[in-house]
């Protein structure tokens, strides 16, 4: 009762049974369904939720096991036979997308994704992993029988591709997002689709890995991330459609404009792209001559520079799409190394400790606490020795204790002298469970933000 209480309907318990009154549309639930451990439950819920707009997440799906292990793939193919079943087109099955499959399925497993990639190899490898049910590599050929595309490509193909779209047939409700790192040339070029009452909601997770491609892909790559979504005139339903479609990648949704959008993230992300990249170029470049050169790169060089193993494909086109903000921004910074390139010619030590301190205060209080209340991290730094196994008994410790991470980073690790492991939680309770449970292991707790 409770479960179907969640769709809106209507049911009123007898001393016998209950009773149910019918009704043409349920309603969208705001909270995941759940089986409650019992086979029946669950499948009695799988069904029910073909009825719905959106597809909805199924809490321990895995109890139809216990007497229907082919369930939910019987029910897919019964699905296609007539009954409604939601269609996903994923175009681009790289680390985004892919892990986007990934977790749309996890959360959904009736839901019909169709893959569209230019390597055959990756959607090969796709259907072999479950990411997809089905492949192509033609968007016109499929793109009609979605119920919701996600282009998930570098953003100079995302923006062609909706020039595409715009002059297919498409189905009737159909919802179009991505996942492009700029957002104010995506939306302009989303008005082709919007002008014949396509629904587009432009969309950026603020995720990704120093790897790249479909075999890198994972469920949980967006888990405590922000989603930043801009919805433009977009009503709410549609967002929280897709937000229902994606909500088993558990990320922290939030609502900006493009042109918000592109300013933040140009200085957060594309900047720093740029700065570690060239950083590796000229070390590369000054060390060349030495027989140990780059050999000697450790925690901090390692640390600032990650980023600049990315893929240059896709960042060679971000910096297309958002070059003005970019150039800018580029020039400010430079602007500052100048500064301060001229202070160290001169000896002026005060502004170079200025220049310091300053960055100093700003990276120790870098919180969302600062940002006008988003979702708060909380960190933990011990010290770790170098020894085999170190890490592992951290982790495990943690895992025993069902005390879930966030994030995990290793600092300062130079041989035989130890390390800071800085430990990542969602919220202050775990922080401080894991705190008492790592000091009483014998860790030394360098600090926590």
């Amino acid at each position: 009762m409770t479960e179907l209480r969640k769709l809106g309907v209507q049911i009123t318990s007898q001393p016998d049974g209950f009773v149910i009154d019918g009704r043409k549309s349920w309603r969208q639930p705001t909270e995941p369904l759940a089986s409650h451990g019992d086979h029946r439950i669950g499948m009695m819920m799988a069904i029910a939720a073909l009825r719905l707009a959106a597809p909805a997440e199924l809490e321990s799906a895995e109890a139809v096991n216990i007497s229907y292990p082919t369930f939910f793939e019987d029910l897919a193919r019964l699905s296609q036979g007539g009954v409604k079943m939601t269609t996903v087109l994923i175009k681009g099955l790289g680390l985004i997308g892919s892990s986007l499959a990934l977790s749309i399925k996890q959360a959904h497993p009736t839901v019909h994704i169709i893959g569209i990639d230019r390597d055959d190899v990756s959607l090969s490898y796709a259907r072999q992993q479950g990411m997809i049910d089905a492949s192509g590599t033609d968007l016109a050929a499929v793109a009609s029988d979605a119920d919701v595309i996600i282009l998930a490509g570098p953003v100079d193909v995302i923006v062609a591709d909706l020039h595409r779209l715009a002059m297919m047939p498409l189905k009737a409700g159909v919802l179009v997002t991505d996942v492009g790192s700029t957002k104010q040339v995506v939306m302009h070029a989303a008005l082709a689709i919007q002008q014949h009452g396509v629904t587009f909601i432009g969309g950026h997770p603020m995720a990704g890995s120093h790897k790249s491609g479909v075999t890198a892909g994972r469920a949980n790559l967006f888990e405590n991330a922000f989603y930043l979504l801009v919805p433009g005139r977009t009503n709410q339903a549609a967002v929280q459609r897709l937000q229902a479609l994606l909500q088993a990648t558990h990320v922290k949704w939030l609502t900006v404009t493009a042109i918000q959008h592109d300013r933040i993230v140009g200085q957060l992300s594309h900047l720093p792209h740029i700065v570690a990249a060239a950083l590796v170029d000229q070390t590369q470049v000054a060390l060349a001559d030495s027989a140990l050169g780059l050999r000697l790169a450790a925690g901090g060089f390692k640390s600032i520079t990650r980023i600049a193993s990315s893929d240059p494909t896709m960042w060679a086109a971000i910096l297309m799409t958002n070059a003005e903000l970019i150039t800018n921004q580029l020039q400010d910074y430079i602007d500052q190394l100048l500064r301060i390139k001229t202070a160290i010619r001169v000896h002026d030590q005060a502004t170079l400790y200025e220049f310091f301190a300053t960055a100093k205060v700003t990276r120790d209080h870098l919180g969302p606490e600062q940002l006008g209340g988003l979702p708060n991290f909380y960190d933990l730094f011990l010290n770790v020795p170098d020894r085999v196994g170190a890490l592992a008994d951290v982790t495990q410790r943690l895992a025993q204790a069902q005390l879930s991470l966030v994030n995990i980073h290793i600092l300062e690790i130079r041989e035989e002298i130890d390390g800071v492991l800085q430990l990542t939680f969602s919220d202050l309770k775990t922080r401080t469970q894991a705190s008492s449970l790592l000091a009483d292991a014998g860790y030394q707790i360098v600090r926590r933000n």
